[in-house]
């Protein structure tokens, strides 16, 4: 084992080596913890204001266990935590600023390895981010799933279920009291969304990716199985240090290939794009959107859970969760890529046994023989969108009709509930001023709700398009991600209320059919909004953030 970086801080002939020393000890510790004993931070973003990862206090206990039983030292450091549910305008706006708090502490502290205690969808790419920037050892353990709703004899998955009950609440045919009544039923735990949204795809992600150890993403945020696999994550991050395991030797084009396909395979979110391509170019790593095209083509949707299938993340978790998919996959990934483990992605899956076909599906008996996901392009989307193929209604992957436009989220939620909106099923919703400058930070508004005069007569999807995102516990007929977004000029802008638009999901096209010189025309008078921000984070997001189809990220990072 080389020189311990922590030997940077302490072992100095200046006064502060003396200092940072007595300082420590000042916290209790004895003597013996810098007798060449690693320093393992624990980066934990446990908030109150978090409910996904309200419980990472607990968890945290569980990690400094195995790390003081390896021999390490543990030290546990906080950064920000970001809560998709109460974070306006979104968490997305500041996915960077987590990431580079995460990178900054881990960079300038005495730290010879990291584990990463994360849960919300945001939380788990921004350290993933950070910590490949930092290429410090590290490890990630993610918080894992809520338990399941029950309502009325009815398991339901928050988010997916949620928003469905929404709807039927909109329309008049649930009563006011059940509504009330299912606020105590939909989350019954501490945890992320029951269902495949972005915080169990990015719990995935870093499982795919080799970040963390196999089973580790989809067991049950109470369950006595997540602190155990806390623990031996705290025991595997000082193995690491001494095997000088980097995250530069793990997060290659092979890992993040395997990590899109995997993507494809268990029906992910669309936001696992834009973070996948953020830690990729955080990793030094080329990835582009087109990528995850050519791979979903090829790639098998096998998990049969909401919101492109039946089951919730319970069910997911006893079948086997992500090693099963791995194995079903296995001829199509890169079986040699390293792991946390030290063992290759063939090595760790091993054994992996199915308990249940119908939520891990056999190739043979696939969900879709295409992932998940599907890259467009076209006039309305140059620079790329996203579609949830397996979450959308099949009719309309193939459909032409004409655009509704709302300028803005605001005026979009003015008038969805109107009685008298001028549309029908055949129309083609568009949200502007919603991506990464427009949102800003790219909003989860791209879920367009139904209009309430279509859910009254029993009409629950109609094609929607914006450049905004939407949480990967929604569904439907939704194209998402437009690049470039209409705040900059993208050709988004340029739709008008009336205009044919032309969705063709096979052929991957989403065009607005207008002769191309109308549409330059309309563009070249295309006038920018006022910024949202002129000074602090705000700014600097506005100044430096990059398009969808790029990550999302800073340009300086």
């Amino acid at each position: 084992m080389a020189k311990l970086r922590s030997r940077e801080w302490f072992d100095t002939p200046e006064y502060y080596g003396f200092s940072r020393k007595a300082w420590l000890r000042s916290e209790g510790f004895g003597a013996h913890i810098f007798d060449n004993k690693p320093i393992i931070g624990i980066c934990n973003s446990w908030s109150e204001l978090n409910n996904c990862n309200a419980h990472l206090r607990q968890l945290a206990e569980a990690v400094k266990r195995g790390v003081w039983q390896a021999g390490g030292v543990p030290l546990e450091f906080p950064t920000i935590s970001l809560g998709e549910m109460f974070l306006k305008p979104t968490a997305m706006l500041y996915r960077n600023l987590m990431a580079m708090d995460v990178e900054e502490m881990i960079r300038a502290n005495p730290v010879d390895g990291v584990v990463l205690l994360c849960g919300c969808d945001k939380t788990t790419p921004a350290q993933l981010m950070g910590a490949a920037s930092a290429d410090v050892p590290a490890i990630m353990v993610t918080g894992g799933p809520m338990l399941s709703g029950e309502w009325h004899g009815r398991k339901l998955g928050a988010g997916t279920d949620g928003r469905k009950l929404f709807d039927e609440y909109r329309a008049g045919r649930l009563p006011e009291e059940d509504w009330c009544e299912l606020q105590g039923c939909l989350g019954r735990s501490a945890g992320t969304c029951a269902v495949m949204g972005t915080a169990s795809t990015m719990a995935a992600m870093a499982e795919a990716l080799g970040m963390a150890l196999p089973g580790c993403a989809a067991i049950p945020a109470v369950d006595a199985r997540r602190y155990e696999i806390a623990e031996r994550s705290g025991m595997r991050i000082v193995d690491m240090v001494r095997e000088e395991l980097r995250p530069s030797r793990i997060l290659t084009r092979e890992a993040l290939e395997n990590a899109v396909m995997v993507d494809m395979a268990i029906g992910g979110s669309t936001n696992a794009v834009v973070h996948l391509l953020a830690i990729a170019r955080r990793a030094g790593v080329p990835l582009a959107l087109d990528d995850f095209d050519v791979l979903s083509r090829r790639t098998p949707c096998l998990v049969n859970v909401k919101p492109s299938g039946s089951y919730l993340m319970e069910e997911f978790h006893a079948a086997g969760g992500v090693p099963v998919v791995m194995e079903r996959i296995l001829d199509l990934l890169h079986r040699d890529c390293l792991t946390v483990t030290g063992q290759s992605i063939a090595q760790n899956i091993t054994g992996a046994r199915c308990w249940n076909d119908d939520v891990i599906r056999p190739r043979a008996q696939a969900l879709s023989e295409e992932g998940g996901t599907a890259i467009l392009r076209g006039n309305l989307a140059p620079d790329g969108a996203v579609c949830k193929q397996t979450a959308a209604s099949p009719h309309l992957l193939q459909h032409t009709g004409p655009a509704y436009v709302f300028d803005s989220y605001k005026e979009m939620l003015a008038k969805l509930n109107s009685d008298d909106l001028p549309v029908t099923e055949q129309h083609v919703l568009v949200l502007k001023n919603a991506g990464p400058k427009g949102g800003p930070g790219m909003p989860e508004w791209g879920h367009i709700p139904m209009p309430k005069v279509l859910l009254q007569r029993g009409i629950k999807d109609m094609v929607r398009i914006s450049d905004a995102r939407m949480s990967g516990t929604s569904f439907g007929t939704v194209v998402l991600h437009a690049a470039p977004e209409s705040a900059v000029g993208g050709p988004l802008a340029a739709v008008r209320t009336g205009d044919e638009i032309c969705l063709d999901v096979p052929a991957r096209r989403v065009d607005l059919l207008l002769p191309a010189d109308e549409l330059q025309r309309r563009l070249s008078e295309f006038q920018p909004a006022k910024p949202h921000y002129t000074r602090g984070y705000g700014k600097l997001f506005l100044d430096h953030v990059t398009q969808a189809n790029e990550g999302c990220d800073f340009d300086f990072c």
